[in-house]
């Protein structure tokens, strides 16, 4: 099955993106300084757009990449390998540039009839030259990915965002920005010159491992012609890049949408906007901060599982597949667990306000479904199941999309429609993707196990209980590090636990 590799790449690739998360956690904190939750919210309602801009130049390249590359790589078709990158990179140049200039010539339409906030027009502009250095680097990326080399692009991906943080508080002090639109569009301005420091690093890496194939004696191979090699990429690309589209534009309109539906619940636009700031852009933080090992592993787990299924080994694929579902719940149950039990430890700890207790505990109840069904798409993608991704996808943003319509206007519920939203659409989405794994493999659970973690889990929220109200407040950061090692100390022995059984 090869456990060590699948886990030892994993883990590269887990402390990467956890460097990066706390990179980009430190960088939400000191955003939250520097803007204020206003400024937090504007900055959010960008991101959906440039979310979506991605999607346009380079949707599923990474995954497409890998895959084609990982082919090549395995059975040392190296001329077809080299090629496949050269016609990518052409391809994805022309078609960056492309969309990179309508998108600037539309960008003050976007920032005033789609955003409807004409403060976020600097920040468009300065992201369109990002957009072509992502599209390159995605293509150098999915090299890296196939070849098994994944140390190379997290370290540069943790220099990046590094980077990036250093640049946009350099430039808000130096030239002493207070006003929100100077703020936002420094802190965009940091992403495009951090895209273009990585671009460089990816390509002088690559130059130098690509050096490794001119010493290896070639096999006889077939070599393809360019259509035919862009073809196979594309092919595989078009179908992630089309859900990614979708769902991203269904998931960047909700999030225009909210400020509209809380204005209508009663609220002024700055308030709505400090009220998404709290939630999305703190609250939701939090959240999201272990999910970097899920996406660790569903990163690892495509190339994974299409060698399983090349060797015909279901075995060891079943296997796999049930210790990744169970890891990346149990992973959502701890997260879940602290986040109930010391919600206004945790705002104070990360932002210094008390008032975002009822935001983290309202959220924290989506992380074991959200976990969960985030890794069933990586599994359905190894298992060439592209079509389902797509319809799964696109039901749990609908979904999303008519709870947050409905429920937000309702002066009671307001923002708290959104968390109901999320739980709602995680639910569901894994429903279907399990639905559909099970097509393939047995999706299993041994009732001793389930009993043993239930009991793990009673037991780690009452100990968090006593010791939140033994340890004395004085200690504070010490305090809560403990509270918090404490809470993953459930998916930890969990882990172990689901290892040794499998």
């Amino acid at each position: 099955m090869g456990n060590d590799t699948f886990y030892k790449d994993t883990f590269v690739l887990t402390i990467s993106n956890l460097a990066m998360a706390i990179i980009r956690f430190v960088f939400s904190i000191i955003l939250s300084d520097k803007l204020g939750p206003e400024g937090v919210g504007l900055y959010g309602l960008i991101m959906p757009i440039y979310d979506l801009f991605c999607c346009l130049v380079c949707g599923g390249l990474v995954a497409a990449i890998s895959k084609e590359v990982s082919s090549y790589y395995g059975t040392s078709h190296y001329k077809n390998l080299n090629k496949s990158i050269r016609v990518v990179l052409m391809f994805s140049l022309i078609w960056s540039v492309f969309i990179t200039i309508i998108i600037f010539m539309l960008s003050p339409i976007i920032s005033t009839h789609i955003i409807k906030d004409g403060r976020t027009l600097y920040s468009l502009w300065v992201l369109c030259p990002a957009l072509i250095f992502i599209a390159i680097s995605s293509v150098y990326k999915g090299y890296f990915y196939g070849v098994l080399e994944v140390k190379t692009p997290a370290i540069i991906d943790i220099a990046e965002k590094a980077i990036r943080m250093f640049i946009t508080l350099s430039v808000i002090n130096y030239f002493l920005l207070e006003d929100i639109t100077s703020t936002v569009t420094a802190t965009y301005t940091s992403f495009a010159i951090g895209e273009f420091v990585s671009f460089i690093l990816l390509y002088l890496f690559y130059k130098k491992s690509s050096l490794k194939f001119m010493d290896i004696p070639l096999n006889e191979e077939r070599v393809e012609n360019s259509a035919q090699l862009l073809f196979n990429v594309l092919v595989v690309a078009a179908p992630l890049a089309i859900n990614g589209l979708l769902t991203t534009a269904i998931s960047g309109f909700s999030t225009l949408l909210v400020p509209r539906r809380l204005v209508l619940a009663g609220l002024e636009y700055s308030a709505a906007l400090e009220i998404i700031g709290k939630f999305s852009g703190m609250s939701l933080t939090i959240i999201y901060f272990p999910i970097v090992i899920v996406v660790s592993m569903a990163t690892i787990l495509v190339p994974d599982i299409s060698k399983n299924l090349t060797r015909k080994d279901f075995t060891g694929l079943e296997i796999r597949i049930n210790e990744v579902i169970k890891i990346c719940f149990l992973l959502g149950v701890s997260t879940m667990i602290i986040c109930l039990t010391i919600p206004n430890n945790l705002g104070m700890l990360f932002y210094k306000r008390n008032d975002l207790s009822l935001y983290i505990k309202a959220v924290s109840i989506c992380a074991p479904f959200l976990y969960a069904s985030s890794c069933t798409y990586g599994i359905l993608n190894g298992l060439g199941k592209q079509k389902t991704i797509l319809i799964s996808s696109l039901i749990t943003s609908l979904i999303q999309l008519l709870l947050i319509y409905i429920l937000i206007v309702i002066p009671e519920i307001n923002i708290l429609g959104y968390a109901i939203a999320l739980v709602a659409s995680s639910v569901i989405g894994l429903i279907i993707n399990m639905v559909e794994i099970n097509k393939v493999v047995s999706i299993s659970m041994n009732l001793g196990e389930f009993l043993i973690i239930i009991c793990l889990t009673i037991l780690t929220a009452l100990t968090l209980k006593i010791l939140n109200i033994i340890i004395p407040d004085n200690i504070f950061i010490i305090k809560n590090v403990i509270l918090i090692i404490i809470g993953f100390s459930l998916f930890i022995t969990s882990t172990f636990m689901i290892r040794k059984s499998s």
